[in-house]
């Protein structure tokens, strides 16, 4: 068996091959300055590769997956795995007009043919039960960020108030407050736009301990940096952020941080700064479940 990694990922990749004791190569990736990927793997493959890369800024990554499942696939490889601890193109996931793709559906059946397995981090599935829902695979597995980053926000902060940004991200919040024993409150948010959001704090005493906002991801951050906002505004004086999935597109980190944020952390699904919380013991834990379950 045999961890092919890519050089974005690198470094979480090595930790979990290291974690469950196998050898690792990285996938050879050069950009010609037309934009087109050439892609080489290693010239000799066992019958079992396990792919590690997290799909953020996805588009260049999913031609490049493809080639490289095809050409694992004509090496002899037998049994293909993804691990992805970020999912791309999980949100669109109904058509909300005539003519819209939905992506969530498109995406995962593609995925499907690439591989046999995948292996994912809190994906955005709001309307679906089950991942293999989007993508159609008996071991489509969707792992949840819950308690490495609980056992983090235990060791950081002695007390806390977790917040929900929106209705969302209560199944996140309410999950975090019975691993920690914190207390939890949901706010109400309601979406103008890409970049505008209007929130409603729920009654609370804000002032008497640190303030954690939990979400599954942060993209434009306007979300986080509203919470924010709204919590200075009531005179909350510690303000936490704790994201899975750290996207943070153009400016959403200042963003964040200027609307009072003190400390932002996030897994390292994506790498970032932010990035304090490791997954490699969550991702071992699961690719030996499946490994034993298929061997079973």
């Amino acid at each position: 068996m045999l961890i092919l990694a890519f050089s974005d990922y690198l470094p979480q990749a090595q930790r979990l091959a290291a974690r469950l004791g196998l050898p690792l190569a990285e996938v050879e990736v050069h950009h010609f300055p037309d934009g087109e990927s050439f892609v080489a793997l290693p010239s000799e493959l066992p019958e079992r590769v396990l792919f590690c890369r997290s799909l953020n800024q996805p588009n260049d990554k999913l031609i490049e997956l493809l080639l490289g499942a095809r050409t694992a696939r004509e090496l002899g490889v037998k049994r293909l795995t993804l691990i992805a601890p970020y999912l791309c193109y999980m949100r669109q996931d109904f058509a909300n007009r005539p003519g819209v793709a939905v992506s969530q559906r498109h995406i995962g059946r593609w995925l499907a043919d690439l591989f046999d397995d995948v292996i994912t981090v809190d994906p955005h599935l709001h309307r679906i039960d089950r991942l293999n829902q989007a993508i159609p695979l008996d071991h489509a597995i969707s792992l949840n960020a819950t308690a490495p980053i609980a056992a983090f926000l235990k060791q950081k902060l002695g007390t806390a108030l977790l917040l929900g940004p929106d209705s969302e991200s209560r199944q996140w919040t309410a999950a975090l407050a019975g691993m920690t024993g914190f207390a939890f409150r949901v706010a109400e948010k309601i979406r103008l736009g890409d970049t505008e959001v209007t929130l409603q704090l729920p009654d609370a005493d804000y002032r008497k301990q640190p303030v954690v906002i939990v979400d599954d991801m942060a993209s434009t951050g306007r979300t986080l940096a509203k919470a924010a906002e709204l919590l200075k505004e009531k005179g909350a004086a510690e303000i936490y952020a704790v994201v899975t999935h750290a996207l943070f597109c153009g400016d959403a980190e200042r963003v964040i941080r200027n609307a009072g944020v003190k400390t932002l952390w996030s897994t390292d699904s994506i790498d970032h700064p932010t990035s304090s919380i490791l997954l490699d013991g969550l991702l071992a834990d699961a690719v030996e479940a499946m490994l034993n379950g298929i061997q079973a």
